[in-house]
């Protein structure tokens, strides 16, 4: 047994002089009687002349010892201590995502989860050690193992709440490589809940402590952001969001869209409980600028309730098609907006003078340089082709690539197929149970679209899905939509842009007005920028070019506040929430009981014998 506040044993110095009192003789006061006859062993107790007398039995003397020893040992806060052969290794994963902003806890979850993290730094041994993680976008080490209190809170002190999306991958698996081989070990995760990327993190086993914070969930948000040329008239732009309600109650709420600061529109929304509606705006644009979508309601959260995004005015794109004939392949790139059509039997260097380029089932002379979209041809270095396949199904789309946006493969038939493996470069948008059918990504600075498949040989043509996909692949791969779309910025995530000159220093100025000068080495050829942990518009000029890129939250996982009782690992695993537990388990309160009944004993053992 142990005592945490060892002092409190000086009031044992208070037991002699209960004691002294039940030595001392009490004042007798004279007083007149008519007989002594039963005086008499009074009368011989006044005799004495000392002033002490014959400590005695006494009951009552005993009681109160007893009543002040209990009341000295919970003063000294007596525990038991766990019996550990060395100190306890405690990671700390403390959750600074845009939803620990959320208001529904005094005075918001991330301050108290803050403040239940230092009770768990107070409650150290001196042989334990902990470690500080923030877990934002990018994981953040604030504190390396250390038994220092004193450094443990400083580093909690210094971590602030941002307006990014949670990424605990990241978090775990750097905790895990810190308590491997340590059956002592503990993962506290102070959060929400509101995470959805665990699915694919190899639980093993780890001693996880969950940590729960949230009372509610009213929260209104903007989870999606979009702006393109109005199909209908070319002169407008279309801005496209979704909005969010979290909550299980209807939610009335008021939209505004702003152009450069300037109100366009206002128009009131109403959603139903757990509901997402998607919003579509209309507006004329005659320059550059800034489209912003403010959402004005009540809640608990204000991180999601204002996107911004840069919106260019539409520039054509030059392309250039490869192709033996293909009518329904030149009629769909011919009708897409904003294209200038070229169409060639074979390519030659001249491609570098279009934006991008279509090849079509053949092997040009000269790979074109620039963006590409290829039907049933492909370099070696691009990926490894491994046969064919007949008939082959298609069973799964990504309809979140904005490559397949309104864009559905039922009821396509395709004839046959190359079979290849996936590429690290790609991702399979298209896939059919042998080998995936449409891949996308970026290889050496270009974007570049494989179809495994010769359109002629489907009946892909015949649908309505088709001109759309290939609307939507001019668009993704046309340089000046290439480039917008790096101007949108998720919380958390850096910013990359290329130089056109050496230059030695850039300046930024952030959202709230404050300016900060950017170090460029000189031999840099693009600018990176990584502290995006905040939403709004930042503005970089670097020599005579100045870029505005806009940084959002934009995450359906963080606008839906609901608190998770439990934070789940792959399928099976899971840490359910719990609360903080106390290395030591102190007596006092018990004894404090014990010192309080025996006080209530000796009042009514008094007056039982003084009646």
């Amino acid at each position: 047994m142990n005592f945490l506040a060892p002092a409190a044993f000086a009031f044992a110095a208070a037991i002699p002089v209960v004691v002294v009192f039940y030595l001392l003789k009490r004042k007798r006061v004279v007083k007149l009687v008519s007989s002594t006859l039963l005086w008499q062993k009074f009368l011989a107790e006044t005799q004495a002349s000392a002033p002490f007398q014959r400590l005695r039995h006494n009951w009552l003397l005993i009681l109160q010892i007893l009543l002040l020893l209990l009341a000295i040992f919970a003063l000294a806060r007596p525990y038991f201590a766990a019996t550990t052969t060395g100190g306890r290794l405690l990671v700390v994963i403390l959750d600074a995502s845009a939803s620990m902003q959320s208001t529904d806890e005094e005075p918001s979850r991330f301050e108290k989860a803050r403040r239940e993290a230092l009770k768990l730094v107070d409650s150290l041994r001196d042989t334990d050690q902990m470690v500080v993680l923030r877990a934002v976008a990018q994981t953040e080490v604030k504190q390396s193992p250390s038994s220092s209190k004193y450094a443990l809170r400083s580093a909690i002190q210094d971590c602030a709440v941002t307006d990014s999306a949670t990424r605990l991958v990241e978090a775990f698996k750097l905790a895990q490589s810190l308590v491997r081989e340590r059956t002592d070990a503990e993962i506290h995760l102070f959060s929400d809940g509101a995470v959805s990327d665990l699915n694919e993190f190899e639980y093993q086993g780890l001693n996880v402590v969950f940590h729960e914070f949230g009372t509610r969930a009213q929260n209104v948000g903007i989870v999606t952001l979009d702006v393109r040329a109005n199909p209908e008239n070319p002169g407008q732009r279309a801005v496209f969001a979704s909005l969010e309600n979290a909550s299980t109650n209807l939610a009335p709420a008021q939209v505004d869209l702003l152009f450069d600061g300037q109100l366009v529109e206002t128009r009131p929304v109403s959603l139903g409980p757990r509901e997402t509606a998607p919003l579509i705006f209309t507006a004329a644009q005659d320059h550059d600028g800034v489209f912003t979508l403010r959402l004005t309601t009540p809640d608990d959260l204000a991180a999601d309730n204002e996107a911004s995004i840069v919106s260019r005015m539409p520039q054509p794109a030059k392309v250039l098609l490869v192709t033996r004939g293909n009518r329904f392949l030149e009629k769909a790139l011919a009708a897409a907006p904003n294209v200038t059509l070229t169409v060639a039997a074979d390519s030659t260097d001249d491609a570098k003078a279009f934006d991008l380029a279509v090849l079509d089932d053949v092997v040009p002379t000269v790979w074109p340089a620039v963006n590409l979209l290829s039907i049933r041809s492909a370099q070696t270095n691009w990926l490894e082709i491994t046969g064919r396949v007949e008939a082959p199904p298609i069973v799964d789309w990504r309809n979140t690539h904005p490559l397949l946006r309104f864009v559905a493969f039922d009821n396509v038939q395709i004839a046959e197929a190359l079979t290849v493996k996936t590429p690290t470069w790609a991702g399979a948008l298209v896939e059919s149970p042998t080998t995936p059918l449409i891949l996308a990504g970026e290889l050496d600075r270009r974007r570049l679209i494989w179809l495994g498949f010769d359109t002629l040989q489907s009946t892909w043509p015949l649908r309505i899905s088709f001109p759309i996909f290939i609307a939507n692949a001019v668009d993704w791969l046309n340089p000046a939509t290439a480039s917008a779309a790096q101007f949108l910025v998720h919380a958390g995530e850096p910013i990359r842009l290329p130089l056109t000159a050496p230059l030695t220093e850039a300046k930024l100025r952030l959202p709230d007005g404050a300016e900060r000068t950017l170090p460029l080495g000189p031999n840099a050829r693009e600018i990176v920028f990584g502290d995006t942990q905040h939403r709004g518009v930042y503005r970089l000029t670097a020599g005579t070019n100045e870029v505005t890129f806009c940084v959002n939250l934009l995450d359906a996982a963080e606008t839906d506040t609901t608190p998770k009782p439990e934070i789940r690992f792959g399928k099976y695993a899971k840490a359910e929430a719990t609360t903080i537990r106390q290395a030591n388990l102190e007596l006092w309160r018990w004894i404090a009981a014990g010192a309080l009944a025996v006080l209530m004993f000796e009042w009514w053992f008094y007056h039982k014998r003084s009646a």
